[in-house]
């Protein structure tokens, strides 16, 4: 078990350390390709994309995943329980999308441009969730090359797609360069599924039996989607009102529109994806714990538990800190070595330390998924939210910029990890 926990790790590491360069490529072609303006526009809209991509999933692929990882079902038909139910959401979702879609834009984003990108989004979640469901069933399994070689090609897929078709789309207009950037994750994610399905075992066989739905099989996936999908819910609400509110109350305090969309691209564009650098080390880690704990809380070996947990920590504070240290030390160089730009110095001094405790976040809240106990997620999640949320909306009255939302994203980040830390150690007392 410890052998292939370690093996697990490395792969995910090595793995995550490729997607996230080409993640880093990703937002380095695109941001210089639309610019400052045209990036600010795409945040704009990509809380609302997080949110129905949360909703569209529904918890189901961290259900399939320690499911399989118990290893005491017929999992093909576990997975063909799943699938109808996902594809139910998502019909329900396209159609919500499409009805509020306008008042969206123009009511809440206070910004028509949005419009056409947000419509995208409907068309795109379907492929998200039927992609991240089947990654799930390799994950359970512990079989982490197809997880992460699927990661890596539908990267590189996308990024070929920005350098090919954004500079032909552009001439259109930013909106229909935004628009291009969404609609581009449909070939992605495809390319991601179809490798996928090539990295079933061969000797497969589907009876039609496997085909139908098993109710007690659906019970025991919502019963462990559900809680997952109202705390991430709850996540994903906070992040897609923080530019509604912070838009509106900026707007209110005299602040342009210009201003708004253009610095908020710099934090969460720039700055958010530099200080949160270290991150996929921290989410390998965290994913290679999963099927582990899963299994030895399960079998009541807190022990064993308490000492991965332990591990996953230490190395993910092992990484942070010096990435952390460099961050303070040299921001311009990293903001201009890596985007061509030195906006935003003076946020990435306040939030690189903070990060490092979303570094230890990870891994705690992995683990309490892992011992089944997602409604201590949510309730980290909300409380979370609940405070970015109305500190958000006080400190933005204060006439103190984009700093109101830097402090609120500090205290959510504080709070969450001390609640987790807390439940973590009752449970494995």
């Amino acid at each position: 078990m410890k052998e292939k926990f370690i093996k697990s790790t490395i792969i995910l590491l090595i793995g995550g350390f490729i997607t996230k360069i080409l993640g880093m490529l990703i937002k380095i072609i695109m941001s210089r390709l639309i610019g400052t303006e045209g990036l600010g526009l795409y945040m704009l809209i990509l809380p609302t994309f997080s949110l129905f991509i949360g909703l569209s999933q529904f918890g189901l692929p961290t259900a399939l995943s320690k499911l399989v990882s118990e290893d005491t079902k017929n999992n093909v038909k576990l997975f063909f329980s799943i699938i109808p139910i996902s594809l139910l959401i998502n019909s329900i979702l396209i159609v919500i999308i499409f009805l509020i879609a306008p008042f969206l834009a123009n009511n809440l984003l206070h910004n028509k441009d949005t419009y056409l990108s947000i419509l995208a989004i409907a068309l795109v979640i379907p492929f998200t969730s039927i992609s991240s469901i089947c990654r799930s069933y390799f994950f359970g399994k512990e079989k982490m090359f197809p997880h992460i070689f699927s990661n890596i090609l539908e990267d590189i897929v996308r990024l070929l797609l920005m350098i090919i078709g954004i500079p032909l789309v552009l001439p259109l207009g930013l909106k229909y360069a935004v628009l291009y950037i969404v609609l581009s994750n449909i070939i992605s994610e495809l390319s991601s599924i179809i490798i996928l399905i090539l990295f079933l075992p061969k000797n497969l066989t589907i009876k039609k039996k496997d085909l139908h739905p098993s109710p007690k099989y659906i019970k025991e996936s919502l019963s462990i989607g559900i809680p997952n999908t109202t705390g991430r819910l709850i996540g994903s609400i906070g992040y897609f009102l923080e530019p509604i509110i912070l838009t509106s109350v900026l707007l209110s305090c005299g602040y342009s529109n210009n201003y708004i969309t253009n610095e908020y691209g710099i934090l969460s564009g720039y700055v958010m994806p530099l200080v949160l650098l270290p991150s996929f080390f921290t989410l390998a880690i965290s994913q290679a714990l999963l099927p582990v704990v899963s299994k030895e809380y399960a079998k009541g070996n807190k022990k064993v538990v308490k000492r991965k947990i332990k591990q996953a920590i230490m190395i993910s504070l092992l990484i942070g800190i010096p990435v952390t240290a460099s961050f303070l030390i040299m921001p311009k160089f990293f903001l201009k070595t890596i985007y061509h730009t030195t906006e935003g110095v003076g946020y990435v001094r306040v939030l690189a330390p903070i990060c490092l405790f979303q570094y230890v976040q990870s891994p705690l809240s992995f683990s309490l998924d892992a011992m089944g106990k997602s409604k201590d997620n949510f309730t980290a999640t909300t409380i979370g939210v609940v405070i970015r949320t109305l500190f958000l909306f006080i400190l933005s009255l204060l006439r103190i910029g984009l700093w109101g939302l830097i402090i609120a994203i500090s205290l959510n980040v504080l709070a969450v990890t001390f609640y987790s830390l807390k439940k973590v150690r009752n449970y494995l007392a």
